[in-house]
């Protein structure tokens, strides 16, 4: 019996010590899991993992809007806390309509439009400190600066304040300094990128690095630097008062076609297309973009991806051109960098989108961003709101943290001598007011001519139609044949002249 019990002991001992080997293992494994898994609990546990899209009802949407087919690839929109500027289709140039913010509803059909571009407008963009100063480009070559009367228009607006010319092809990008007034940033099709003081009307630095059409411009926080993508598949980032390229990426693999900052990260974040012709994103450092630090596959659709960053909140938007859908991560600092949070769907496709800016948003209902989306089918514009789910109804003071207002940091000559200032920030615990008194003054220029057989050849206008450009073609070509017939006669002057002083040398009587 003793034998048969101790051989008992001995076995539980066996089966204990193996069960303890066994638990150990597991808990080994498990918390090896957690350590490779450690990312998980981040975005769970994030104050944004229950955030929703709201879509504004039909009263509150923006009906009977003709959005333009254009397929370039733009927003067609853009919106401050006063105004929606969508562009609109219509023959015999470009137009864009400008609607307050509150007006919704039904749009009529002769709603008054800005209507002063020859060609097709490609772009628009508010000025981020003048509330009704918008900037757009177009087809015709030109850059155009439109003051907005207070309430919206009355009437169709064909004078712009300020004309600028400059680029030698269509213009497809404007941008707005974020930390300076009245600098704007243009890109066209002859791959060149001008920078604009407006205190003066002209072009004061041009960025002559490009090979091709440019796609995309970014500003980091403070606007000292500009990260652009191209067509011809490079990423890069350019200090904008030297025009000098900082750093270059060739993506061979991620065919790049848009870019954003993320905020003071020192990171970039580019959407494009990889080799299997699938939609990619990918995170890069600003200092060091000879590998990105991550590429995620999204999907295999074929439409654009517009990237949004939120630096506030620290989420990132992506919305697909073409259909309806927009998926929202969190940024982190460490690996993964990337958090997915969650899928905004909806069954009708968007063309662009506008962003409101902070302070235009409603802090009482928790909204963090707010989403204009143009149904061009339907011809309608829809506000889409991306809620915190909160119970108390007090201010949130952790999802909206000190935020950039409507006040510049910096002027345009500050900003050109090298000056860099961070955006002056405000809260919008209150409920902000603009308080901003700049008003935007268009330079007075001196209109010079020189006139030669009724052409003015200081005038910087380029042809707008086929018979502009051929009867400018045959009064160039009558112009060149008379200053060759000037010439000739002048150097037929200048011989006789030197034939002439000769023989006054080579006579005796002047020695």
């Amino acid at each position: 019996m003793e034998e048969q019990s101790m051989f008992l002991l001995g076995n539980s001992k066996v089966v204990r010590s193996r069960e303890s080997t066994f638990i150990s293992a597991v808990l080994g494994h498990a918390l090896g899991r957690r350590d490779e898994m450690s990312w998980r609990p981040q975005y769970r546990s994030s104050k944004f993992r229950n955030v929703y899209g709201k879509v504004a009802s039909r009263e509150h949407c923006f009906d009977g809007v003709p959005i333009t087919k254009n397929v370039h690839d733009n927003h067609f929109c853009a919106v401050n806390a006063s105004f929606l500027a969508i562009v609109t289709e219509s023959a015999g140039g470009g137009s864009f309509l400008v609607i307050p913010i509150e007006q919704t509803g039904r749009i009529e059909p002769n709603y008054p439009k800005v209507c002063g571009h020859q060609g097709n407008v490609l772009d628009i963009k508010w000025n981020p400190f003048i509330e009704n100063i918008i900037a757009s480009c177009s087809e015709d070559t030109s850059v155009r600066i439109w003051e907005i009367p207070e309430g919206g228009l009355k009437r169709n607006m064909t004078e712009a304040v300020l004309e600028l010319y400059g680029h030698s092809r269509r213009v497809g990008l404007v941008e707005w300094h974020p930390t300076t007034n009245n600098i704007l940033f243009s890109a066209g099709y002859d791959y060149k990128v001008l920078i604009w003081n407006l205190d003066v009307g002209e072009p004061v630095k041009m960025i002559d690095c490009h090979k091709d059409v440019i796609l995309c411009m970014s500003f980091n926080t403070d606007g000292s630097l500009l990260a652009t993508t191209c067509k011809d598949k490079k990423l890069r980032v350019v200090e904008p008062r030297s025009g000098r390229v900082l750093q270059e990426a060739s993506c061979k693999n991620h065919r790049v076609n848009r870019v954003v900052f993320l905020g003071s990260t020192k990171r970039l974040l580019t959407t494009g297309v990889s080799r299997w012709n699938t939609r990619q994103i990918a995170l890069w450092d600003q200092e060091d973009l000879t590998m990105p630090l991550i590429e995620e596959e999204i999907d295999g659709l074929s439409g654009l991806l517009f990237p949004f960053y939120d630096a506030d909140t620290h989420m990132l938007y992506l919305a697909g051109k073409g259909d309806g859908n927009i998926r929202y991560y969190e940024i982190g600092s460490e690996k993964p960098y990337l958090s997915y949070l969650m899928e905004f769907r909806s069954p009708a496709p968007q063309k662009g989108l506008g962003v409101m800016p902070k302070y235009g948003l409603d802090v009482s209902a928790c909204e963090v961003f707010r989403f204009y989306k143009l149904v061009t089918l339907k011809g309608l514009i829809e506000p889409i709101s991306m809620i915190v789910p909160r119970r108390s109804e007090t201010y949130q003071e952790d999802i909206y943290p000190m935020t950039p207002g409507t006040e510049p940091a910096l002027t345009p000559d500050e900003w050109l001598s090298g000056v860099n200032r961070d955006p002056i920030l405000i809260s919008l615990k209150e409920g902000y007011k603009k308080t901003s008194r700049i008003v935007f003054k268009a330079p007075v220029k001196a209109k010079r001519s020189v006139l030669v057989n009724g052409i003015d050849l200081l005038e910087n206008v380029p042809p707008r139609t086929e018979n502009e450009l051929l009867r400018m073609f045959f009064r160039q070509q009558d112009e060149i044949r008379r200053l060759k017939e000037e010439l000739s006669q002048k150097d037929i002057q200048v011989r006789q002249l030197h034939l002439t002083l000769k023989n006054l040398r080579n006579n005796p009587k002047n020695n």
